[in-house]
């Protein structure tokens, strides 16, 4: 399905909003803002307030992770009616670990546009400060809030060889943290806290060292973390394991045949055939 975002149909915007400091906010969020006829909302006093410092007056109408799955038929509604609608959650990117993909996804089946505004998100920032080597990344957002699960979870990641980008919360940063030495072991990382902010905080070093150091547990955490460094030994997996191995992390086949041949000294012609019988 071909989607041509400006061909006069009524659009769902997905609008950034700034993640603690409001000069954030870009020029084209606020005139989209004032543009469209209704705002969906992950908190409409948060919302409300963030309008308000805009001089934007709209009608807003709630929208969370509770209540996602009921208010997209509402949307929907307001599109067959031509009416271009915002969805905002209460900072940052929408979908990016907050609310907003079960109405974009259910949206873009019905045929009707979805726009994307670019803006603040977190994770690009912490990226770009934490001197570790940034591409490729992978962003996993948060991890798994019960201990077992983490853990299984980072055994997952502990082999790939790209920077792991995590976001995290206080009450569970330090329990993450000594997951991560156990699982992944003392590898460089940078945790970033209160970007944006007047309080904003970079901490870079081991991850035996970071859990030592002493900083306030206050805000919200962005961890990255970098790649398995380690020469990994492949030898125990078939060529389709080890395949799939790459599969599992997010590459595409054509570049997991790629990888592998690289691993394995071989051709990607001859990994091709092996694959393939």
């Amino acid at each position: 399905m071909i989607q041509n975002s400006y061909d006069g149909k009524p659009n769902l915007y997905l609008i950034p909003t700034p993640i603690g400091n409001l000069e954030d906010m870009t020029f084209r969020a606020i005139n989209t803002l004032k543009k469209v006829d209704v705002v969906f909302s992950e908190d409409t006093r948060v919302t409300g307030e963030l309008l308000k410092h805009f001089e934007i007056k709209k009608k807003i109408i709630a929208s969370h992770k509770f209540n996602e799955c009921k208010r997209k038929e509402l949307v929907l509604d307001y599109l067959k009616k031509g009416v271009d609608v915002g969805l905002v959650t209460d900072r940052g990117t929408p979908v990016i670990s907050d609310p907003g993909y079960e109405i974009a996804s259910y949206i873009i089946s019905q045929g009707f546009n979805v726009v994307g505004l670019p803006g603040a998100t977190a994770l690009i920032p912490a990226l770009i400060t934490s001197g570790i080597t940034p591409m490729p990344f992978t962003f996993y957002g948060f991890l798994n809030s019960k201990e077992n699960l983490r853990k299984k979870e980072l055994e997952n990641l502990k082999s790939v060889k790209w920077a792991l980008i995590f976001y995290e919360a206080p009450h569970r940063l330090m329990s993450t943290l000594g997951n991560m030495l156990e699982v992944l072991g003392d590898r460089k990382i940078s945790i970033s806290r209160e970007i944006t902010k007047k309080y904003e905080q970079i901490i870079r070093d081991d991850i035996s060292k970071v859990i030592d150091a002493e900083f306030e547990l206050k805000g919200e955490f962005v961890i990255v973390a970098e790649g398995n460094n380690m020469d990994v030994d492949y030898s125990s997996l078939d060529v389709k394991e080890h395949i799939s191995f790459y599969l599992n992390q997010g590459m595409d086949l054509k570049s997991s045949m790629k990888q592998v041949a690289k691993d394995r000294k071989k051709s990607k012609s001859e990994i091709y055939k092996e694959y393939h019988e």
